[in-house]
């Protein structure tokens, strides 16, 4: 028996035992400690222990060890005439964050349906241990006069119920020792500090403290998706489904809402087309295609190091297919004819015939356009001096000076209700300012989008007809091969919008913009409902733009690659932000903790010294920080390079030809080698907690 000893949470491996009653049988299953699981296969197992005394764990503890996880078995499901999933397996242990990837529409949202149970498979079977608590966010707006921490609290069904309880049992005038089993059980799940976890959760999601007590239905549509995944978040689950949670969240609040999933303790299902925030949570990714899931070890960037290779090796794989195929050929048809050499082109066509047929890999993204050169290009496009802009008398901005020039790349950052959305709108001529000179060129001409985009789309025109508003003469055809490379090819252009997703609907308002030529962009979270293909495609065509750019995403990855400048809008200003992207959610936490401790100066003079001497205070700061900053990214790095190398590692290990007796030896290498590896993870992982604690003790 194969035999791979495990102390507390870090693997050792011992080496390959034989007991005296040969191999053990155990078929297609895993068990796991901590978050590490180690493959059962073909009548081969692997026991995991603790300090094994001589005798491998007995089936009733693997059993149990089995069954507490989720799975699906040979699954099989159609939506309509479309198959979604085909004899699709999977196993899922509890406490693993799985980021799920796949095109649109392959199925990533009937999957929560299926675990929801709001959909049952045509075929399979689905198994999720039967005491686990399932949360997920709400799609229907809620329109309730209950207060936003009331609502949040809701999502703590246990909570509810025994406050129902005790309230029932003390108006019933029940015994004591009734209602003191009750408040021991509220004591038990945290009762008692309910509101205040719900405060902390909306805060960190962006409401201020005098949202908490407004009524939900007070709230827009955006924040009221907040308050639903504030509710989900309440909730003491064991199974926690994430659809696209980011969407309606400004970068602020998707930070706060990866540091709260990394230490959330139960098992999470993620949907996002944010990489950055896959690569931060997910510590293994589903990927979903071709009716099948594939689970790979690492984050997403690991993912997709490991499927390149993959696809890679198949493309080669099967052009050297072709060849083989082609020589085959070409000999059947030299000698088939002749009887000489009957028989062997006989045996060639069954060998053509047995011949396992391999597909090309398609890597292909369905997006494929870039931003029209803008007809005129201005020198000075568009230019602030001093301006001020608010609303209802109310002062969001001021004293705002900057300029807009062709090839400015801006990022703007900075907390929730700064007035970032403010300064786009001002630069869009939405909003006029309240004083200062703002000044436009000539021949400017402004590409704006924003939610409203979308939601003025006609659903009662097809994509074609809309573009055809835009320019009556042009050739249909040539609108349709415009409109194919935003996605929407044949019938798709004709149809309806109606009911179209919302990725689609941003698409569309995307392409209807970029028909326009502007000369200057401004994008207020462009990236909502769009999938990963889309956004790359968009990352692409927005590098190659000659205009100005001004975006605000909470897509960082977007940011990172389209910016070259970032501003920070705080405190009604805007100034340049002095460092990366990468540090701006240290810069924040460090920003939250001198909020309440800022000392105002009496008088301009002092104003001026203070801040001279803040400076440097600040620039010695930086450079006291620079050497853990870059032990930090170190550390970073060295982690990215060991998970591929572990993805890498499991790749092998998922190879069933492994677990053959003829490759006991090659099999006993690889999980040394894995071994050696996670324990290599963990001290890296350690090197980075603790440099990065010592960064924050600094900041």
């Amino acid at each position: 028996m194969l035999v791979v000893t495990a102390a507390g949470d870090r693997q050792q491996t011992t080496g390959l035992v034989e007991d005296q009653d040969g191999i053990i049988c155990v078929d297609d299953v895993q068990a796991v400690i901590g978050w590490r699981a180690v493959m059962f296969q073909y009548r081969q197992c692997i026991c995991l222990g603790g300090e094994i005394p001589g005798s491998v764990m007995s089936c009733a503890a693997r059993q149990a060890t089995i069954t507490a996880m989720l799975q699906f078995r040979e699954v099989a499901l159609r939506r309509g005439t479309r198959l979604l999933f085909d004899s699709a397996s999977l196993q899922i242990h509890p406490g693993q964050k799985v980021g799920l990837t796949g095109a649109n529409g392959t199925g990533k949202s009937s999957l929560f349906s299926l675990l929801r149970g709001e959909l049952h498979a045509d075929s399979g079977d689905i198994q999720v241990p039967v005491d686990w608590q399932i949360a997920s966010v709400a799609q229907e707006l809620a329109n309730s006069e209950q207060s936003a921490v009331e609502f949040a609290i809701d999502g703590d069904t246990e909570l509810r119920q025994l406050q129902l309880q005790l309230q029932t049992e003390e108006a019933g005038n029940a015994d004591g020792v009734a209602i003191a089993h009750l408040h021991s059980r509220l004591e038990s799940v945290d009762g008692y500090t309910a509101r205040s976890r719900a405060s902390r959760l909306l805060h960190g999601l962006g409401f201020s403290a005098g949202d908490l007590e407004r009524p939900v239905n007070a709230f827009s549509g955006g924040w009221r998706m907040r308050l639903n995944l504030a509710q989900a978040l309440m909730c003491r689950s064991d199974l926690l489904l994430l659809d696209e949670p980011t969407n309606h969240l400004d970068l602020d609040a998707v930070i706060w809402l990866e540091n709260w999933l990394r230490s959330y303790t139960g098992t999470l299902l993620l949907i996002s087309h944010d990489r950055d925030f896959l690569d931060s949570v997910a510590r293994q990714i589903l990927h979903i295609e071709h009716q099948g899931v594939k689970l790979y070890s690492g984050n997403y960037s690991a993912f997709e190091r490991v499927r390149s290779e993959r696809l890679a090796n198949q493309q080669a794989q099967y052009h050297k297919q072709q060849r083989e195929v082609a020589h085959i050929q070409s000999y059947i048809e030299r000698f088939r004819a002749k009887a000489s050499k009957a028989k062997q082109a006989q045996s060639r066509i069954k060998a053509l015939q047995r011949m396992q047929q391999i597909a090309p890999a398609h890597v292909d993204s369905p997006f494929h356009f870039s931003l029209l050169e803008p007809e005129k290009l201005p020198h000075n496009l568009l230019q602030l001096e001093k301006v001020g802009a608010g609303y209802d008398g109310t002062t969001i901005l001021s004293g705002v000076r900057l300029s807009l020039v062709p090839g400015d790349r801006i990022g703007l950052l900075g907390p929730n209700g700064a007035g970032k959305s403010t300064l786009i709108k001002l630069f869009a001529g939405v909003l006029s300012p309240s004083g200062g000179e703002k000044q436009c060129a000539r021949d400017l001409k402004i590409g704006y989008f924003a939610q409203h985009q979308v939601e003025q789309l006609q659903p009662q025109h097809s994509a074609l007809e809309h573009i055809q508003q835009l320019d009556p003469q042009a050739r249909e055809q040539t609108l349709l091969d415009y409109l194919g490379g935003f996605g929407f090819s044949g019938e798709r252009a004709s149809m309806l919008i109606a009911p179209f997703s919302g990725g689609e609907k941003s698409r569309l308002a995307l392409a209807l913009l970029v028909y326009q030529r502007p000369n200057l962009l401004l994008l207020d979270e462009p990236t909502n409902h769009l999938d990963l293909d889309m956004r790359q495609a968009l990352a692409q065509a927005l590098q190659a733009f000659s205009g100005a750019m001004v975006l605000v995403s909470h897509d960082r990855h977007l940011l990172r690659v389209c910016c070259d400048q970032l501003l920070l809008v705080h405190g009604g200003k805007v100034d340049e932000f002095p460092l990366s992207l990468d540090e701006y959610p240290q810069w924040m936490a460090e920003q939250q903790r001198r909020k309440d401790t800022v000392v105002m100066p009496n008088d301009g003079q002092n104003s001026a010294t203070q801040r001279k001497q803040q400076k440097r205070d600040q620039a010695e700061q930086r450079k006291r920080q620079q050497p853990l900053r870059e032990q930090v990214l170190k550390a970073e790095a060295a982690l990215d390079k060991a998970h591929a190398e572990q993805a890498a590692l499991q790749e092998q290990l998922a190879d069933t030809d492994l677990y053959t007796e003829s490759n006991k030896e090659a099999l006993k290498a690889i999980l040394v080698e894995k071994a050696q590896l996670d324990a290599h993870c963990d001290q890296l992982e350690q090197d980075w907690m603790e440099a990065s604690e010592a960064l924050e003790q600094m900041c």
